[in-house]
């Protein structure tokens, strides 16, 4: 069986295998609440739907170890939860990319399951870029999934957000056991703050305005319910999704393939 899970690989397997150009997917996540039913560790859904990408795509496609904790200080007043620095994450990342690079191994693809990371991983890649003439694409793994198709599976109810979907049902589909659906709840009631009305963890709202301010989880939602809703999550809607970003992936994998992240700009053969 071809082994696409690079921890799974010996020394002597990872050389041969790439002799020829391979996408290596860096699988970022988080630790952190998902509600109450859902297991903190989102990282291993990340990690998880990067190896069926990968093996959607056969010989295309490695994944490396992810990385399970990510850039979530928000989240640091939820016990359970390992928040990095910012400047912690960014060096352990650039660390990561570096140990491929030096070895001339630059088709590489962020598989990001963490959307807060985002910014941070933007300022990595840009160095490298700047430094190393490398372009690495990074894929907000959660952002792939189309409203039409939460429309399609959910009617007109508003579930996607954190500690709803499409996590809760992912999750429900990939590690059932681990799942408290009977602990499932609804948004608690909105606080204020300053006076004004909690929007979410990025601040409140004045006059219709956005006014940002450092919110953590709790003051936004006691069980970590931030949007969203995961009354209707089931693995069955969870396969759904997973099919869908699995099937993004590996498309985006066989044309990154045929890219030349030195030479981004080259004009496409005729």
């Amino acid at each position: 069986m071809t082994k696409h899970r690079i921890a799974d690989m010996t020394a002597t397997e990872f050389a041969a295998r790439t002799q020829e150009p391979t996408i290596i997917l860096v699988p970022l996540g988080s630790q952190e609440v998902q509600g109450p039913h859902s297991p903190m560790g989102d990282y291993q859904l990340a990690e998880r739907l990067a190896v069926m990408a990968a093996e959607q795509t056969g010989p295309y496609a490695l994944v490396a170890p992810g990385l399970p904790f990510g850039y979530a200080d928000f989240f640091r007043d939820v016990a359970g939860g390992i928040q990095l620095r910012p400047e912690t994450f960014k060096a352990v990342l650039r660390d990561m990319l570096d140990s491929l690079l030096d070895h001339d191994l630059n088709r590489i693809l962020i598989f990001n399951g963490h959307t807060t990371n985002a910014s941070l991983i933007s300022q990595v890649v840009r160095d490298i870029r700047r430094e190393r003439g490398i372009m690495v694409p990074s894929l907000d793994i959660w952002k792939t999934i189309p409203d039409s198709l939460l429309e399609t599976l959910f009617g007109n109810a508003t579930v996607r957000g954190h500690g709803g979907e499409p996590i809760s049902s992912i999750a429900l589909y990939m590690s059932p056991e681990h799942c408290r659906i009977d602990l499932v709840t609804e948004k608690t009631p909105r606080k204020t703050a300053l006076g004004f009305p909690v929007r979410g963890i990025s601040g409140v709202t004045f006059d219709g305005i956005p006014l940002n301010l450092p919110l953590n989880t709790k003051d936004v939602d006691e069980n970590g319910m931030l949007s969203g809703s995961a009354a209707l999550a089931s693995a069955q809607h969870g396969e759904k999704l997973a099919q869908h970003i699995v099937s993004v992936a590996a498309r985006l994998i066989r044309s990154l393939f045929h890219a030349d992240p030195q030479n981004p700009f080259m004009p496409e053969a005729s």
